[in-house]
């Protein structure tokens, strides 16, 4: 009997588990084989692992969570990769290098360069480790994280005869996307693709595409769209891949007016960010006092010693007593949060939190989406009735470390699809407010089909009259070598980072460096490759021309930059080598990233010879020479 065809969109989510799948074994295995293999000073370089470390003060949070401070000591320019929601594990560390884990996981409450805050599992562990003179703690495997996108996907590959079968066929299949007749709003203080952009959201039944260059005004676009449609629903669901990208939607809405809750800590920690998280909105409520002396009760009720009968029914019903008023009040304080919000805002895997369960929204807005895997999307998804996605697909993609699930599409988000498949749904934003003409022109006719138009008043932005504001310093005649500093941590070129610091003091010399520090002129450094980053900060550390501006100085990889824009901006690309290896370099997206983050001048050191074997560095190479013509660096 002739099996029936599997259903399009079925067959595709069904793929797409299958490579994430291949994701999953590969990031495990590499996860346990860099813990029995790597030594700790490596983790601490590639910024998974704090040490030394210690124990400091311990408490229940405002959601009677134990939670145990941990603080390092030690002074440094690396940055970690610890935030909201991540699983971390403990270890000590003998005089012989031998290391020793500890049995428990905590999760990341939020994190600063030197402190962070970690919910434990119990009270017994944090004695422990406060009894250890310094520790380590190390970021464990995020089973949580995948588990959630495999659930997402095991629920929208059965989904049958609902909302979420509906938008499943719809957004992977052939199905045109549905509109709907409002009267359009007018946005005078928007640029014209951008209020239709604002009205194409207001109409979609079901999705809508906000496609964001470079300083085109996304984010400001994606408010106002948000904006709007609480006109019309009283609530929405806000989310995005990252916390730093969730944290700035959440500021640019709160700025607006908009009644935010945001679900998990910011990975900025200051009393702003703070302000609208579930936690301190929590505590601020008016019963929370009542509910933790009942909690305070019930722990201190737990640890009576009981010697008769009586006594222990009596005891187990006061407890009961107060276990059910404490249900009860998390319930009004959770309901009164939650009814008060206008917007809930969470990263794509938070949005499957407890306090979410329940909950569902006329629309889920999701920025930076073309950062997402695309079963991360419909973790969200499956809480709402239509979808509105912004990004930009020719930016920054996902983080895939498998390179055969890479090769064979998992890499391919749900945004690039629907650009592909429902361009009628849609809108692209055309004008940007960042950069000079002709530091834009390369990037726009490169990956935007010359489509994009510095505005008016940052069309010919400049700092140095006479200056041209894109310049490439070719190292190749300099003899300059790259070397491999380790595996998946990168290169590095030490005479290319030394000639970058003497070209941007010499630069700074000839802005003024009193007119630096009075119009807070800003400069950016930026290399693909973390060990050239760090070199460089270890070089404008100790360069002590350079140390009256460090507070106008950010030194960080491309990813670091994303979202990101600076008055000057210096790339490093690092490879110089015989056989015009340029390695990940050739994803074009990151290279578009990183020489669209400057407004009035950017400055790109990198090997002629070796780039020139890649056509986009080649065309880019002559974009700048002939821009360059008659005007002096």
């Amino acid at each position: 009997m002739k099996q029936p065809a599997i259903h399009a969109p079925v067959a595709h989510l069904q793929q797409h588990e299958r490579l994430l799948r291949m994701e999953y074994a590969f990031e495990k295995e590499e996860f346990q084989r860099q813990t029995e293999t790597m030594g700790v000073a490596r983790k601490v370089k590639r910024g998974v692992c704090w040490y030394p470390a210690f124990a400091g003060r311990h408490y229940y949070n405002s959601l009677n969570q134990p939670a145990l401070e941990i603080c390092r000591s030690e002074d440094t320019d690396i940055e970690h990769n610890f935030e909201f929601g991540r699983p971390v594990c403990f270890f000590r560390q003998s005089t012989d290098g031998k290391v020793t884990y500890f049995n428990p996981i905590a999760t990341v409450s939020y994190a600063t360069d030197t402190r962070m805050v970690l919910i434990m599992p119990d009270m017994n562990v944090i004695q422990e480790l406060q009894a250890c003179d310094r520790i380590g703690v190390q970021l464990y495997f995020d089973e949580t994280s995948y588990q959630a996108m495999f659930e997402a996907l095991n629920d929208v590959i059965g989904a049958c005869g609902n909302r979420l079968a509906a938008l499943r066929d719809l957004l992977l299949g052939a199905v045109k996307s549905g509109v709907r007749e409002l009267y359009p709003v007018r946005l005078p203080w928007l640029n014209t693709r951008q209020e239709a952009a604002v009205n194409r959201v207001l109409c979609a039944r079901d999705v809508s595409v906000v496609h964001g260059p470079p300083g085109t005004g996304k984010t400001t676009t994606l408010v106002e769209a948000i904006y709007e449609t609480l006109h019309r629903e009283p609530q929405v669901l806000v989310c995005a891949q990252s916390n730093a990208a969730v944290d700035w939607i959440s500021e640019k809405l709160v700025d607006r007016g908009v009644s935010v809750l945001r679900i998990g800590n910011p990975s900025r920690v200051n009393d702003k960010m703070l302000s609208f998280t579930y936690e301190r909105r929590f505590e601020s409520h008016p019963s929370y006092a009542e509910l933790w002396s009942i909690r305070k009760a019930i722990r201190e009720t737990q640890h009576l010693r009981r010697t008769t009968y009586q006594e222990r029914e009596s005891v187990r019903n006061h407890l009961s007593r107060l276990r059910d008023r404490a249900v009860r009040l998390e319930l009004l304080i959770n309901a009164d949060l939650f009814n008060s919000a206008h917007v809930i805002a969470s990263t794509l895997v938070s949005s499957n939190h407890r306090l979410l369960n329940g909950h569902r929204f006329g629309t889920l807005f999701i920025d930076e989406a073309a950062q997402a895997l695309e079963a991360a999307c419909w973790i969200a998804i499956r809480k709402a009735n239509r979808v509105v996605l912004a990004g930009d697909h020719c930016q920054l993609p996902p983080t895939v470390k498998c390179y055969d699930a890479m090769r064979q599409g998992l890499g391919d988000t749900l945004m690039e699809q629907l650009v592909r498949t429902k361009p009628e749904a849609v809108s692209l934003l055309t004008t940007q407010y960042r950069m000079n003409e002709a530091i834009m022109r390369f990037s726009s006719d490169w990956f935007y089909g010359g489509q994009l138009e510095a505005a008016l008043d940052v069309r010919q932005r400049g700092i140095l009259d006479w200056d041209t504001p894109i310049t490439w310093i070719d190292t190749s005649e300099m003899q300059f070598k790259e070397t491999f500093v380790g595996e998946s941590f990168g290169r590095i070129n030490r005479d290319e980072a030394r000639l970058l610091i003497d070209t941007l003091t010499d630069y700074i010399r000839r802005i003024g460096g009193q007119r630096i520090l009075d119009e807070r002129i800003d400069i950016g450094v930026i290399s693909p490759y973390k060990a050239q980053v760090q070199y460089l900060r270890s070089c404008i550390k100790t360069n002590d021309t350079l140390r009256p501006y460090r507070q106008l100085l950010s030194i960080n990889t491309v990813d670091g930059f994303q979202g990101q824009e600076r008055d000057v901006i210096f790339i490093s690309l690092v490879r110089a080598n015989d056989d015009g290896q340029i390695g990940f370099l050739s994803d074009l997206r990151r290279m578009n990233v990183a020489i669209t983050r400057a407004r009035m001048k950017l400055v790109i050191l990198g090997d002629a010879v070796t780039m020139n074997h890649h056509k986009f560095y080649r065309e880019l190479l002559r974009y700048v020479k002939n821009n360059e013509e008659g005007a002096p660096f």
